[in-house]
């Protein structure tokens, strides 16, 4: 789904830019279709997808009814280039060191902005063609399921969470209380999250087309929630994990003839915990909260 655009001036409308094409718009239409221009911005996971639903992302007036358009495209329609986004960290994962700095070497995600050069959309393809006056509603209703389903990041909230307890318990203070008094404030902010997602979905109503939209109020709650909880999870996460996290050097120094042996040394913690899982655990801390998957936890809980 590429709601969000570039937007330029944010005084200003999509027919008031001084460049046109920082809305996407339809630049042309013939008996097959039309063509689209623009761009859409910060697409999570646009790249693993095979089609790209386009979406206005703001209201519009008369005056934008080039703008009104809800179409669908394949991922690898000619006229559309992905121009990968950057993030903190990522070049460490370049170093040839193993596996630890990798983050989540898997399953990591990825942002693009999407460009598009008079991109052809069948017209079997369009639901939105000029119709302005419904965008405002179409953003409403998508936000609506969209901030619900931001309780999403209590399963991320989760993995923190074991994170911090795991680490507080290779440290030999697990049951220090205060530290148990921060596990049980970050529990209590996670499931805070996840209950208004779930009183959202819940309190429901059938629409006349038989979908369910979620409750609206509810939506919103669960989001702004969002918006505060995980930094202060992640908070009490770095509290808990020490300042190791942000000083632990490289995998490729723990793998160094010389230095491997004294950071094994130096970096133990409590008997009978591998030093190697402990710098495995600081570093999922490290990149849940500050690092490459922080753009997933925190910001686009932030900005999402």
């Amino acid at each position: 789904g590429a709601m969000t655009d570039p937007k330029g001036d944010r005084s200003k409308g999509p027919s008031e830019q001084d460049d046109p094409d920082l809305f996407t718009r339809i630049v042309d239409s013939d008996e097959k279709g039309v063509y689209v221009s623009g761009a859409k911005a910060h697409q999570t996971g646009c790249i693993n997808s095979h089609w790209i639903i386009l979406m206005p992302t703001i209201r519009l007036t008369q005056n934008d009814k080039e703008y009104a358009i809800v179409g669908a495209i394949p991922a690898d329609v000619k006229g559309l280039t992905y121009i990968y986004g950057r993030q903190s960290c990522d070049t460490r994962v370049m170093e040839g060191g193993g596996d630890i700095d990798l983050g989540n070497a898997k399953f990591g995600g990825q942002e693009a902005m999407m460009i598009l050069d008079r991109v052809f959309i069948s017209w079997d393809k369009v639901f939105m063609n000029g119709e302005f006056e419904f965008a405002s509603m179409l953003v409403e209703r998508f936000t609506c399921y969209h901030r619900r389903s931001y309780v999403c990041k209590t399963g991320l909230g989760d993995v923190l969470i074991g994170a911090a307890a795991t680490i507080a318990d290779y440290n030999g203070v697990p049951n220090v209380s205060h530290i148990k008094d921060k596990i049980i404030e970050m529990t209590h902010l996670n499931e805070t999250i996840f209950a208004a997602g779930i009183a959202s979905s819940h309190q429901g109503h059938k629409m006349k087309s038989g979908v369910y939209l979620n409750d609206d109020m509810l939506a919103q709650v669960c989001k702004h929630n969002v918006t505060r909880f995980p930094y202060e999870i992640s908070r009490l996460a770095q509290d808990i994990a020490g300042g190791l996290m942000v000083t632990l050097p490289s995998e490729k120094d723990f793998r160094h003839p010389e230095a491997g042996p004294m950071l094994k040394k130096y970096l133990v913690g409590r008997k009978g915990v591998d030093v190697e899982n402990r710098m495995r655990i600081l570093r999922l801390i490290e990149n849940m909260t500050m690092g490459r998957n922080a753009v997933g936890y925190l910001t686009e809980s932030m900005h999402g």
